[in-house]
């Protein structure tokens, strides 16, 4: 019984490795151009950590002519859920960022590389497994669940790592012909990789992102098929990443400490390895300490939150690019109308520590995004959400020419209004300009400097018959509210009352402030010249006789 006669005994089946490699030919992309994928699992929703990889991961391939491609890990099938592929697919379309390659429905792909889902590749793995036994670098393991729990209980008693390596690989030095004998009489089996490490010897590894790490050789068996026929990850990452030509994994560095092994892999088979970009989790501080974000802890953690509370997806990922390179902020400072494609963005150049989830500054970045989209693309926006989770709203935006009219206050200038960081607060922050709210409510009116109800009274009654002409351009309309501050012995300008606070009671924007509050209710508001220009005649004269009364 040599090699080749024991992996033609357990995979009888599997095809030569030659018949997949001229399948999947190297591809012909320009020098430089970066190979990288997205490969979640369908075990449950989609974490903003993992939308963070892809964003990272589609960036650098789009930089250099490369590809992005969507790779579905389903081996674990205990863990599947429902529709578990469809949500991955669905929340990269939400963000624009659907693959060049890869699964774009539960069941339909595109690329030339596929299957791009590993439960559809059991025999590519099997025939490089097949090509690992036949190398002598794996071997069938005939270990049982009670021998795998006597052997880490012993290792646990003399203080030693636990695995399969070394003087505990029982199986591994069992002749071709014993194995033989145990395949034929129907001995259950897995087929492990034969390590050729040792746990004292170092290798030196050059992470995109970390710099120079070393670590200890890799020296465990690891099971690379297991006993229903379907890989491990580790296994199924070496042989998938081959053949579809990855030149960068970038993940998580949760999986850091799997780089020996995976080199290691490469190396046995004789495939050239990507370059590894292990990515810092997103933290939260958490009362003063720094923790992941958590599945179950924190809403913010499931890109699916930022679509139920009407974060538009470009906010998100300006967001994220921030986290990842702190050059952006300053970029897009100094380039507001550029697409983020054009940004030059370097994985050498992200943290190596995990960065803070700020919701505070994710919401400023929307701010500033929102600010810049026109008063169609917000009412559009703003529709869309709401037919999904704002009845109320939607019935406001019913009268479309007139909502065109309040989203376009102070819009589209050089410095457009700032106040909607998420389509669920465009609601608040337009409520007043409609008159069945706004009029049919219990209005608390917040006056301020000038308060009391005579001089409140007598400001809108001499603004109403004497000074409102809705005709008025804004400087006249301004002029005429100092005119009206004058005449109440108020100061006409604002450094007058500085210059001399003890001979007036307040001044023009005390009296303006009195007017926004009557109109709106509120203290801050947008333009005031814009608002009473959109809301009219009727409804100015109407909202200041409603708060003299």
């Amino acid at each position: 019984m040599n090699y080749k006669e024991l992996a033609d005994m357990i995979f009888p089946n599997a095809k030569e490795i030659s018949y997949y490699e001229e399948k999947y030919p190297r591809r012909n992309l320009p020098e430089g151009a970066v190979v990288t994928r997205f490969a979640p699992s369908p075990t449950g929703f989609v974490h903003i950590g993992g939308l963070y990889q892809a964003l990272v991961a589609r960036t650098v391939a789009k930089k250099t002519g490369g590809v992005f491609f969507l790779r579905v890990e389903d081996t674990d099938q205990k863990r599947e859920v429902e529709n578990g592929i469809t949500g991955i697919v669905n929340s990269l379309k939400d963000f624009d960022m659907a693959p060049d390659e890869g699964m774009i429905s539960e069941t339909e792909e595109i690329g030339e590389y596929g299957p791009y889902k590993q439960s559809l590749r059991k025999e590519i793995y099997q025939a490089y497994a097949k090509y690992m036994l036949e190398q002598g670098k794996a071997y069938p393991c005939f270990e049982t669940a009670e021998e795998g729990a006597e052997r880490i209980a012993k290792q646990e008693a003399a203080k030693v790592r636990t695995g399969y390596y070394g003087v505990w690989a029982k199986y591994r030095n069992l002749s071709l012909d014993e194995a033989a004998e145990k395949i034929k009489a129907g001995v259950p089996y897995i087929i492990r990789f034969k390590s050729p490490g040792r746990e004292d010897r170092k290798i030196q590894h050059k992470d995109v992102i970390k710099g120079k790490v070393d670590f200890p050789e890799n020296d465990q068996d690891i099971v690379i098929i297991k006993a229903d026929g379907l890989p491990t990850y580790h296994f199924a990452h070496l042989v998938d990443d081959h053949l579809m030509g990855t030149t960068h994994v970038i993940r998580s560095d949760e999986w850091l400490s799997s780089v020996p092994l995976h080199l290691q892999l490469f190396q046995e088979a004789g495939f050239k390895a990507p370059k590894y970009a292990h990515i810092a989790p997103i933290m939260k501080n958490d009362e003063g300490n720094k923790r992941k974000l958590s599945k179950r802890k924190d809403p913010e953690a499931a890109v699916s939150y930022y679509e139920e509370i009407g974060v538009p997806s470009l906010s998100v990922k300006e967001y994220l690019l921030n986290i990842a390179n702190s050059t952006f902020e300053n970029w897009r400072r100094q380039n507001k109308d550029k697409s983020i494609d054009e940004f030059d963005f370097q994985l050498n150049k992200m943290s190596v520590s995990g960065a803070l989830f700020d919701m505070t500054k994710l919401f400023d970045v929307s701010k500033i995004v929102i600010s810049s989209y026109s008063a169609d693309e917000v009412y559009n926006e703003s529709l869309k959400w709401a037919e999904k989770h704002d009845k109320e709203l939607v019935e406001m935006l019913s009268d479309k020419d007139y909502s065109l009219k309040v989203l376009g206050i102070e819009r589209g200038n050089a410095k457009p209004r700032k106040d909607i960081a998420k389509w669920s607060d465009v609601k608040e922050n337009i409520i007043y300009m409609y008159d069945d709210k706004f009029l049919n409510s219990k209005q608390e009116y917040p006056y301020q400097v000038i308060s009391d109800k005579e001089s409140i009274n007598k400001i809108l009654e001499l603004y109403i018959e004497k000074y409102y002409d809705e005709n008025d351009d804004k400087q006249t309309w301004f002029d005429k509210i100092k005119d009206l501050a004058g005449e109440m012995g108020y100061a006409r300008e604002v450094k007058e009352f500085k210059a001399n606070p003890d001979a007036y009671k307040a001044h023009v924007g005390d009296v303006s402030t009195v007017l926004r509050v009557a109109l709106t209710g509120r203290t801050n508001t947008p333009d005031m010249y814009e608002i009473m220009q959109v809301l009219g005649k009727t409804s100015v004269e109407n909202r200041l006789r409603k708060a003299m009364s």
